[in-house]
């Protein structure tokens, strides 16, 4: 090869024709097939605790390949009888709360206690790649690898308020391999806290003091669902400004009706960095949840979630069906330029797209 740094106008200056550049694939790599499961592997596997087979599993409830989703359904079903035995928490918090090393903190004391976590980290989606860091193990370092901790970050796919479509089912496969307590982490903005909210025993808000006017942190509809708030950083210099803004929670908690569980929420300092406080969190959750089994709210709380989960189901569907016919795409851009051009109203608009679609159906 002719390079030009050897030509006599360049002296002194010499280029090696160097070696001759190898093939970016290993020749002597072989290649593995990846095993298929069936159902009855998917189960057997989950029940026994293999967390390969689980993660795969979960991997599966998270396709939106058809023939996924009908394996995905089978095994739920099959591993419901032996779903609903662990305790649920809901984990959320303002961006900088601490919420990953707080997740840390609580599951370490949690396995120490000879208990099974499984973590649902939330991982936000960018709305323009529709890509997620996952970064949720890089965080929880000394969790991750832990035999009785299963962490699975899973992308929100822009979903409802960051919330995974699937965390629901995910809950149910997680239970039936044998883990006793779920965390559910959310992204902390959006709509995210209601869909989770729904799907666990206890809500818990963290939050931090020093980062402005505490107040501000006070929102009616976060305090009203939450059944505990953890102040978070109670710590060094820090400590006496989150004892004032647990003081200024507890006195804007008094101002809210009782909750349906009849049990008011606590507030409590902690520091997740250096584990001061973090048992009497734990203990909080647990005071809590125990309570609510003794007067039956916990059932009833359940029983509510089951059937918001099911209107969820339905209203998915037919929302799906609906923006699937072939009637309705073929109307639908149409509409949205007379809507456009103010030639109809939004709301005319959508009366004659519906009116399409279900005289669609009447027809069939």
């Amino acid at each position: 090869m002719h390079h030009l740094e050897n030509e006599e106008q360049y002296q002194g200056l010499t280029v090696n024709s160097g070696v001759e550049r190898l093939p970016d694939v290993n020749p002597y790599r072989r290649r593995v097939n990846r095993h298929e499961y069936t159902v009855g592997e998917f189960v057997e596997g989950i029940l026994a605790g293999n967390k390969v087979i689980l993660s795969q599993a979960v991997t599966m409830i998270e396709s939106s390949l058809p023939r996924h989703q009908q394996m995905a359904a089978e095994i739920i079903e099959k591993c419901l009888p032996y779903a609903g035995r662990s305790e649920r928490w809901g984990i959320t918090g303002v961006p900088g709360a601490g919420k990953s090393t707080s997740i840390e903190a609580f599951g370490m004391e949690l396995l120490r206690q000879g208990r099974k976590l499984a973590v649902l980290a939330i991982d936000p989606s960018s709305e323009r790649s529709r890509g997620s860091i996952l970064g949720d193990k890089t965080r929880m370092e000394q969790l991750s690898v832990q035999p009785d901790a299963f962490i699975r970050p899973s992308p929100s796919g822009g979903s409802l308020g960051g919330v995974a479509r699937k965390t629901r089912e995910t809950i149910v496969l997680c239970e039936a391999a044998g883990y006793d307590t779920i965390f559910v982490e959310t992204v902390g903005v959006g709509q995210s806290e209601i869909a989770v909210h729904s799907m666990v025993d206890f809500f818990l808000l963290i939050q931090i003091a020093g980062a402005g006017d505490e107040l501000q942190g006070i929102k009616r509809g976060i305090m009203e669902m939450s059944d505990g708030i953890a102040i978070n950083k109670a710590d060094g210099d820090n400590l006496q400004r989150a004892r004032l803004a647990a003081s200024n929670y507890r006195n804007a908690l008094f101002l809210f009706p009782m909750p349906e569980s009849g049990v008011r929420p606590q507030v409590l300092t902690y520091s997740a960095k250096t584990l001061d406080g973090v048992k009497e969190v734990i203990k909080m959750v647990e005071d809590h949840i125990a309570l609510c089994r003794d007067n039956g709210t916990f059932e009833a709380r359940r029983h509510r979630q089951d059937k918001y989960w099911m209107q969820e189901t339905i209203d998915e569907a037919l929302r799906n069906n609906f923006y699937r016919n072939p009637l309705i795409e073929s109307m639908m851009e149409a509409k949205q330029q007379q809507v456009l051009g103010s030639e109809i109203t939004a709301f005319r608009a959508a009366q004659d797209l519906l009116d399409t679609y279900f005289d669609s159906l009447s027809k069939k």
